[in-house]
Protein backbone atom coordinates (compact mmCIF):
# COMPACT_ATOMS: atom_id res chain seq x y z
CA UNK A 1 0.00 0.00 0.00
CA UNK A 2 2.57 2.55 0.78
CA UNK A 3 5.96 1.81 -1.06
CA UNK A 4 7.94 4.89 0.91
CA UNK A 5 7.84 8.13 2.69
CA UNK A 6 9.88 10.84 1.75
CA UNK A 7 9.88 13.89 3.80
CA UNK A 8 11.50 16.02 6.88
CA UNK A 9 12.69 14.28 9.67
CA UNK A 10 10.45 15.52 12.83
CA UNK A 11 11.53 13.68 15.54
CA UNK A 12 14.37 11.08 15.61
CA UNK A 13 14.31 8.23 18.43
CA UNK A 14 16.11 4.85 18.78
CA UNK A 15 12.83 3.27 18.42
CA UNK A 16 11.08 5.27 15.80
CA UNK A 17 10.57 8.48 13.68
CA UNK A 18 8.60 10.75 12.60
CA UNK A 19 8.38 11.91 9.16
CA UNK A 20 6.29 15.39 8.06
CA UNK A 21 5.26 14.25 4.43
CA UNK A 22 3.45 17.46 3.07
CA UNK A 23 2.33 18.76 6.32
CA UNK A 24 1.55 14.99 7.67
CA UNK A 25 2.97 13.68 10.45
CA UNK A 26 3.60 9.39 10.16
CA UNK A 27 4.89 7.55 13.04
CA UNK A 28 7.27 4.83 11.71
CA UNK A 29 8.81 2.15 13.60
CA UNK A 30 12.37 1.70 12.84
CA UNK A 31 15.40 -1.04 13.73
CA UNK A 32 19.05 0.44 15.40
CA UNK A 33 20.59 0.40 12.00
CA UNK A 34 18.49 2.53 10.31
CA UNK A 35 18.54 5.06 12.80
CA UNK A 36 22.22 5.15 12.51
CA UNK A 37 21.76 5.57 8.67
CA UNK A 38 19.37 8.48 9.22
CA UNK A 39 20.38 12.34 9.73
CA UNK A 40 19.09 13.91 12.64
CA UNK A 41 16.56 16.89 11.06
CA UNK A 42 16.89 16.80 7.35
CA UNK A 43 14.57 15.31 4.66
CA UNK A 44 15.07 11.29 4.42
CA UNK A 45 13.34 8.46 2.72
CA UNK A 46 11.99 5.11 4.27
CA UNK A 47 11.06 2.12 2.54
CA UNK A 48 7.96 1.40 4.09
CA UNK A 49 6.33 -2.23 5.34
CA UNK A 50 2.83 -1.43 6.34
CA UNK A 51 1.19 -3.71 8.84
CA UNK A 52 -2.41 -3.96 9.60
CA UNK A 53 -3.60 -6.30 12.61
CA UNK A 54 -7.49 -6.88 14.13
CA UNK A 55 -8.21 -7.55 17.55
CA UNK A 56 -10.37 -11.03 17.35
CA UNK A 57 -12.37 -9.63 20.51
CA UNK A 58 -13.48 -6.28 19.68
CA UNK A 59 -12.97 -6.19 15.84
CA UNK A 60 -10.76 -3.15 16.31
CA UNK A 61 -7.78 -2.84 14.02
CA UNK A 62 -4.10 -1.70 14.32
CA UNK A 63 -1.98 -0.19 11.58
CA UNK A 64 1.52 -0.33 11.51
CA UNK A 65 4.14 1.36 9.54
CA UNK A 66 7.92 -0.18 9.84
CA UNK A 67 10.64 2.04 7.93
CA UNK A 68 13.83 1.28 7.01
CA UNK A 69 16.65 2.93 5.06
CA UNK A 70 17.31 0.34 2.59
CA UNK A 71 15.48 -1.85 0.21
CA UNK A 72 17.34 -5.50 1.59
CA UNK A 73 17.19 -4.59 5.41
CA UNK A 74 12.79 -4.19 4.66
CA UNK A 75 13.18 -7.61 2.70
CA UNK A 76 15.01 -9.33 5.69
CA UNK A 77 12.32 -8.43 7.96
CA UNK A 78 9.68 -9.25 5.45
CA UNK A 79 11.49 -12.82 5.19
CA UNK A 80 11.98 -13.25 9.21
CA UNK A 81 7.87 -11.90 9.65
CA UNK A 82 7.45 -15.16 7.25
CA UNK A 83 8.58 -17.38 9.65
CA UNK A 84 6.08 -19.04 12.14
CA UNK A 85 6.69 -17.29 15.69
CA UNK A 86 8.42 -14.39 15.02
CA UNK A 87 6.43 -11.11 15.05
CA UNK A 88 7.55 -7.70 14.14
CA UNK A 89 8.69 -7.00 17.41
CA UNK A 90 11.16 -10.11 17.26
CA UNK A 91 11.51 -8.89 13.74
CA UNK A 92 12.91 -5.79 14.27
CA UNK A 93 15.18 -7.17 17.48
CA UNK A 94 16.99 -9.25 14.78
CA UNK A 95 17.67 -6.22 12.56
CA UNK A 96 18.87 -4.16 15.67
CA UNK A 97 21.29 -6.68 16.68
CA UNK A 98 22.60 -7.64 12.73
CA UNK A 99 23.13 -5.99 9.91
CA UNK A 100 21.72 -7.54 6.59
CA UNK A 101 25.17 -8.62 5.81
CA UNK A 102 25.45 -10.46 9.89
CA UNK A 103 22.14 -12.18 9.05
CA UNK A 104 23.33 -13.58 5.95
CA UNK A 105 26.66 -14.58 6.85
CA UNK A 106 25.11 -16.28 10.05
CA UNK A 107 22.57 -18.22 7.92
CA UNK A 108 25.24 -19.26 5.29
CA UNK A 109 27.85 -20.74 7.80
CA UNK A 110 24.78 -21.82 10.10
CA UNK A 111 26.02 -19.82 12.47
CA UNK A 112 22.84 -20.70 15.32
CA UNK A 113 24.60 -19.31 17.94
CA UNK A 114 24.49 -16.03 16.53
CA UNK A 115 20.61 -15.48 16.64
CA UNK A 116 20.66 -17.00 19.95
CA UNK A 117 22.88 -14.16 21.55
CA UNK A 118 19.56 -11.94 20.36
CA UNK A 119 17.19 -11.15 23.32
CA UNK A 120 14.15 -13.14 22.92
CA UNK A 121 15.03 -16.01 20.77
CA UNK A 122 16.24 -19.59 21.65
CA UNK A 123 18.02 -22.54 20.40
CA UNK A 124 14.70 -23.80 18.71
CA UNK A 125 13.69 -20.65 17.50
CA UNK A 126 17.75 -20.14 16.45
CA UNK A 127 17.83 -23.00 14.31
CA UNK A 128 14.43 -22.55 12.69
CA UNK A 129 15.52 -19.06 11.00
CA UNK A 130 18.52 -20.45 9.91
CA UNK A 131 16.85 -23.69 8.13
CA UNK A 132 13.88 -21.06 6.97
CA UNK A 133 16.02 -18.20 6.06
CA UNK A 134 18.43 -20.69 3.82
CA UNK A 135 15.97 -21.32 0.80
CA UNK A 136 14.05 -18.16 1.17
CA UNK A 137 17.43 -16.19 0.76
CA UNK A 138 18.12 -17.95 -2.12
CA UNK A 139 14.64 -17.46 -4.15
CA UNK A 140 15.24 -13.39 -3.08
CA UNK A 141 16.72 -11.10 -5.71
CA UNK A 142 16.90 -8.19 -3.48
CA UNK A 143 18.85 -10.42 -1.20
CA UNK A 144 21.20 -12.88 -3.51
CA UNK A 145 24.51 -11.24 -2.54
CA UNK A 146 25.33 -13.86 0.19
CA UNK A 147 28.58 -13.22 1.91
CA UNK A 148 30.59 -16.01 2.36
CA UNK A 149 33.43 -13.47 3.75
CA UNK A 150 32.44 -9.79 4.96
CA UNK A 151 36.17 -8.52 3.16
CA UNK A 152 36.16 -10.63 0.18
CA UNK A 153 33.78 -9.68 -2.94
CA UNK A 154 35.37 -11.94 -5.08
CA UNK A 155 34.01 -14.68 -3.21
CA UNK A 156 30.59 -13.08 -2.16
CA UNK A 157 30.37 -13.25 -6.33
CA UNK A 158 31.58 -16.25 -7.28
CA UNK A 159 29.14 -17.96 -4.31
CA UNK A 160 26.21 -15.68 -5.97
CA UNK A 161 27.24 -16.45 -9.45
CA UNK A 162 27.16 -20.47 -8.44
CA UNK A 163 23.57 -20.44 -6.54
CA UNK A 164 22.22 -18.45 -9.58
CA UNK A 165 23.42 -21.29 -12.09
CA UNK A 166 21.52 -23.91 -9.71
CA UNK A 167 23.78 -25.28 -7.78
CA UNK A 168 23.12 -26.09 -3.98
CA UNK A 169 24.29 -23.37 -1.32
CA UNK A 170 26.07 -25.51 0.89
CA UNK A 171 27.92 -27.21 -1.50
CA UNK A 172 29.17 -24.40 -3.36
CA UNK A 173 30.20 -22.25 -0.29
CA UNK A 174 32.29 -25.30 0.96
CA UNK A 175 34.00 -25.65 -2.80
CA UNK A 176 34.44 -21.68 -3.20
CA UNK A 177 35.94 -22.17 0.21
CA UNK A 178 38.49 -24.61 -0.57
CA UNK A 179 40.03 -22.95 -4.19
CA UNK A 180 40.44 -19.92 -2.15
CA UNK A 181 42.13 -21.51 -0.10
CA UNK A 182 44.42 -23.32 -2.32
CA UNK A 183 44.78 -20.29 -4.94
CA UNK A 184 44.57 -17.57 -2.48
CA UNK A 185 41.89 -14.73 -1.67
CA UNK A 186 43.12 -12.65 -3.93
CA UNK A 187 41.89 -14.73 -7.19
CA UNK A 188 40.34 -13.20 -9.80
CA UNK A 189 36.39 -14.00 -9.48
CA UNK A 190 36.29 -15.41 -13.11
CA UNK A 191 38.76 -17.60 -12.18
CA UNK A 192 37.44 -18.99 -9.02
CA UNK A 193 34.18 -19.32 -10.98
CA UNK A 194 35.31 -21.79 -13.25
CA UNK A 195 38.21 -23.82 -10.86
CA UNK A 196 35.07 -24.34 -8.51
CA UNK A 197 32.46 -25.30 -11.78
CA UNK A 198 35.57 -28.10 -12.06
CA UNK A 199 34.67 -29.55 -8.51
CA UNK A 200 30.74 -29.26 -8.31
Amino acid sequence: MIEFLSGRLVEKFPTHVIIDCNGVGYLVNISLNTHADLPNDENCKLFIHYAVSVDVRSGASNHVLYGFSGLQEREFFRLLISISGISAATARMVLSSMTPKEIQNAVVLENIAAFKAIKGIGPKMAQKIVVELAGKIEKTEEVNQISLSPSNTNQNEALSALIALGFDRNNSRKVVAKVVENEGADIPVEDLIKLALKQL
